[in-house]
Order: structure tokens, then C-alpha cells, then sequence
């Protein structure tokens, strides 16, 4: 399994990304961690995962 790129701790399981900043982005997307505490973008492998003691409820 490949290490993702970048991950970025949130508060909340529901998350938008874009991708990085330039030509390299991405069409925004919003990503629902569900039961889960991290998500991975399916365009550009960002990890997003949720910070110790965050409120674990979704949106």
C-alpha cells in the first residue's frame, strides 16, 4: 500500500478537497469519513483524518 501524500488532521468527518494549489488540482470533492476516523481523496491521495477528541458525529 502507498503512503499518501499529505494528511491533514480535521474536526469534522465530512470533509471538501481540491486538490494542491495550482494546475495540479483537482475538481472539488466532498469526502464522508461515515464510522470511520480518516478518508483518503480518490483524485489525489490526500489523507484526511480526524483529530484526537473531535467530535465524532457526521453531517
Amino acid at each position: 500500500m502507498r503512503e499518501p501524500p499529505e494528511t491533514i488532521e480535521v474536526e469534522d468527518k465530512v470533509v471538501a478537497c481540491d486538490g494542491p494549489p495550482g494546475p495540479s488540482g483537482h475538481p472539488r470533492v466532498y469526502l464522508n469519513m461515515g464510522t470511520r476516523s480518516e478518508v483518503d481523496c480518490p483524485y489525489c491521495g490526500r489523507r484526511f483524518r480526524l483529530k484526537a477528541g473531535a467530535a465524532h458525529h457526521a453531517h
